[in-house]
């Protein structure tokens, strides 16, 4: 059963959806842009069935957690820095997290800054930050595909793109990139209503513009890290997987070959098997601190 609360945490008021047990070692999902806490319900209870204590926050500026005002709010740290103090507010100094797009990069970036706090680290589909530019330098089609983060960046046009047409926009960057089915008219609505709350356009664009205050961390990543990967991402190459794989001492790279963008929608036994099978070893970590 999914339970909701509210906290405070690093000046914002978040929302966030748990499930699992309350002394189960603690998993932080963090979801990617457009979605909210709602893109983990395929993970939540298969991985609190595992024995998780499952924390699957709205990140700032999505869903129902609170939307500051101004680019700055939605700096790579800042974004990272929630995470710990959500955390702490929680009691647990260290967990496990499992980070897709966005929130894969802001798990990256916490993990290199953080590592004394983390136990493990799982990514789905979510390029280590300091590689995509140099990676989209030398790889001209991934600089075609990230044409979009441009666009993201101007002011109030893509506001008023995204809104158009009931966001119409948005609908399609899941429906219309994923596999056939992956998204039905009840979840589109799910996904409409979190787009719909005031200032929330506007703040989840914030954290593109903000990626020029980025000052990405090129430090080894010494914790155990799996990353699952969909070929099929119409917007991030895959050679992004091994990419990010080379800042880890310990990593596994996991391609699925017909998943997209999408893929803990479009695979998720598959998805859930493979991160419940990593994150096994966690849990007899967490208590010693990393050597």
């Amino acid at each position: 059963m999914i339970n909701h609360r509210r906290i405070a945490a690093n000046g914002v008021s978040f929302h966030l959806a748990t499930c699992g047990p309350a002394d189960g070692p603690p998993l932080v999902l963090l979801h990617g842009f457009p979605e909210f806490w709602y893109g983990w319900h395929w993970q939540m209870e298969p991985l609190a069935g595992a024995g998780w204590q499952v924390i699957a926050p709205d990140q700032r500026g999505y869903g129902e957690s609170g939307k500051p005002a101004g680019v700055r709010a939605y700096a790579l740290d800042t974004l990272a820095d929630d995470v710990c103090a959500l955390c702490s507010q929680l009691g647990h100094e260290r967990f496990a997290v499992v980070g897709h797009d966005w929130g894969g990069i802001v798990a990256w970036h916490l993990a290199a800054r953080e590592p004394a706090r983390l136990s493990r680290l799982a990514i789905l589909n979510a390029p280590h930050p300091a590689t995509l530019a140099t990676y989209a330098f030398t790889h001209p089609l991934q600089a075609v595909r990230s044409a979009y983060v441009g666009f993201f960046q101007m002011p109030w046009l893509p506001e008023m793109a995204l809104r158009a047409n009931d966001h119409a926009l948005l609908a399609l960057t899941l429906s219309g990139s994923s596999l056939p089915g992956s998204f039905d008219e009840a979840e589109l609505a799910r996904y409409r209503e979190a787009w719909s709350r005031e200032g929330a356009l506007q703040a989840m664009l914030n954290w593109y513009r903000a990626m020029p205050l980025a000052r990405p961390l090129r430090r080894r990543i010494e914790i155990p890290v799996k990353v699952l990967w969909g070929d099929a991402d119409p917007a991030l190459s895959s050679g992004l997987a091994e990419a990010g794989a080379a800042f880890c001492s310990d990593c596994e790279v996991v391609h699925l070959p017909r998943a997209t963008h999408w893929l803990h929608h479009e695979m998720p036994g598959e998805v859930n098997a493979s991160l419940i099978e990593f994150l096994a070893g966690a849990e007899s970590t967490l208590s010693v601190p990393p050597g």
